[in-house]
């Protein structure tokens, strides 16, 4: 006997969150995030509030769980072969996405939104420096330790991405690494 199983790809849940994480998006972009309110994110995202209130609970929950989506993934890891190469090349990357002027819009937004809010913008990317290290510890050279590298590098970066009206320049950000790298290299 063969089951009639019907799967949606992706199904209803997917479509919601979707959705709903685009008008945060659409509206953080658009307007002060002090007006970002769960009904008018849900009239945005076409559904009702009390579904964005039962899967979300507050606005604070709910941009930390954008950020953490948008801020996952979009930087990809490099593999140059050096561990400056590498750095220099995520840096400038990172650079450049934080000058964009909605993810500075969504960022600072989450920031402002309650103490998860720092941690939903920076994870993925404390995640993707230490691959960066382990990496190159791996190919048995001297690395930083990631909290230093953390300070040194991405410490700067966002400072000046969400406190200065000038974001970095993949340069100036590639600079970071040579100032990280020239600190370690007298205790090697």
């Amino acid at each position: 006997m063969v089951e009639d199983v019907h799967v949606r790809p992706g199904g209803r849940s997917a479509r919601v969150r979707a959705s709903v994480h685009r008008a945060v998006e659409e509206l953080v972009g658009a307007e002060s995030a002090d007006t970002l309110t769960i009904p008018a994110v849900a009239a945005r995202a076409g559904v009702h509030p009390t579904t964005v209130y039962r899967r979300w609970g507050s606005v604070s929950q709910l941009l930390a769980d954008v950020a953490t989506s948008r801020f996952s993934g979009d930087v990809v890891v490099p593999d140059t072969g050096s561990l400056a190469g590498d750095l220099e090349r995520w840096m400038g990357d990172v650079a450049t996405d934080l000058a964009d002027p909605d993810v500075l819009a969504l960022m600072r937004a989450t920031i402002g939104s309650g103490p998860e809010g720092g941690c939903a913008c920076t994870v993925d990317r404390h995640e993707q420096l230490g691959a960066i290290i382990e990496r190159e510890r791996a190919r048995g050279g001297a690395a930083p330790d990631v909290e230093r590298a953390v300070d040194l590098l991405l410490g700067p970066l966002y400072y000046r991405a969400v406190f200065s009206s000038r974001p970095a320049s993949s340069q100036w950000a590639r600079g970071l690494v040579a100032s990280l790298l020239a600190d370690r290299a007298p205790s090697l």
